[in-house]
């Protein structure tokens, strides 16, 4: 018992009324289901305002910004959040990777069910070089917590794979021959050759979007393409996808599921309607697996009608 003075006379409060009082001013009692979520994920976390948020920091990483030795809480505390939705719970969070965790990351989110919305940097002159990835998905704590985990799982534990190089890097991809019209053949488009670069440039036309009254076509930026360097055995590939909202997670499976690494996802134009997001990719491999990859991701394009207001700012 503690005594409480009330009215010039001191009362005794009941231990629990007292424990109530403390937690009710600490923050909201931790519904069980979420200190499941925790147990499952292995993470610390807390309740607040409704919403679980699920600490996931970087202690593990020790970076330089611009010369700078910054400590985790500066910008590299990841975190995953989970508050009750209309239909389920709704998972929303940020995720701080290195380079070569990024894409493994990324498919183990998109192979568990969860949606990957963006991949972008915070800082410049950062060693190692940190990318944020954020991610979102809908269900009951525990499927949200056992969809998460086995990318968590993957964050620190990613062997880094890529060091350093230098121009006379011994790649083995060099200028070399392509069969180009091959590869337009697999792509289902023509290209043009440009020095040692072949170009594949898919506009959008099945999009009518105008900014102040004026279209905005593939010449505008509105298109997809595939830039292709090296040999037939041995070549690279980087491009930019154009996409609606709703192709941005079948495009993101084509691209992981034929080994093509996503570098950034994020829009070129702001008040837009529908919406287009833009997604960068790069790839090693011989020129024609490259390009499957590439036709992969093109044939998720399209499928979906726009909604029906598709123009913004006339």
């Amino acid at each position: 018992m503690r005594k409480k003075f009330v009215n010039g006379i001191y009362r005794a409060i009941p231990m629990a009324a007292l424990l109530v009082a403390i937690a009710a001013a600490q923050g909201q009692q931790m519904p069980s289901e979420y200190d499941q979520a925790l147990k499952t994920l292995g993470k610390q976390g807390d309740f607040k305002s409704n919403v679980l948020k699920i600490n996931i920091p970087r202690n593990d990483l020790k970076v330089i910004v611009d010369g700078v030795a910054t400590p985790t809480p500066f910008g590299f505390g990841g975190w995953l959040a989970m508050t009750k939705g209309a239909h389920g719970d709704v998972m929303m969070g940020d995720l701080v990777l290195t380079q070569d965790e990024v894409n493994p990351v990324m498919s183990a989110l998109l192979d568990h069910g969860l949606e990957v919305t963006a991949v972008h940097n915070h800082f410049f002159f950062e060693e190692p070089r940190i990318f944020y990835m954020h991610v979102m998905g809908h269900g009951t704590p525990a499927e949200l917590a056992k969809m998460a985990k086995p990318a968590i799982d993957l964050i620190g534990n990613v062997p880094a794979s890529h060091t350093a190089t230098t121009a006379a890097a011994s790649s083995g991809v060099q200028a070399g021959s392509m069969d180009t019209a091959k590869l337009a053949q697999i792509a289902g488009h023509d290209g043009e050759q440009t020095g040692q670069v072949y170009k594949i440039t898919v506009g959008r036309d099945d999009l009518q979007i105008k900014e102040m009254g004026a279209p905005i076509n593939a010449r505008m930026g509105l298109n997809t393409w595939a830039a292709f360097f090296g040999s037939d055995q041995q070549a690279v590939i980087a491009g930019d996808v154009a996409m609606l909202e709703s192709e941005v997670q079948p495009v993101l499976k084509a691209l992981r599921s034929h080994g093509l690494s996503v570098v950034a996802i994020h829009q070129h134009m702001t008040d837009t309607r529908p919406m287009i997001f833009f997604l960068h990719y790069w790839g090693k491999g011989s020129a024609s697996d490259l390009a499957t990859g590439f036709r992969a991701a093109l044939d998720q394009l399209g499928k979906n009608k726009p909604p029906v207001n598709s123009t913004a700012r006339r």
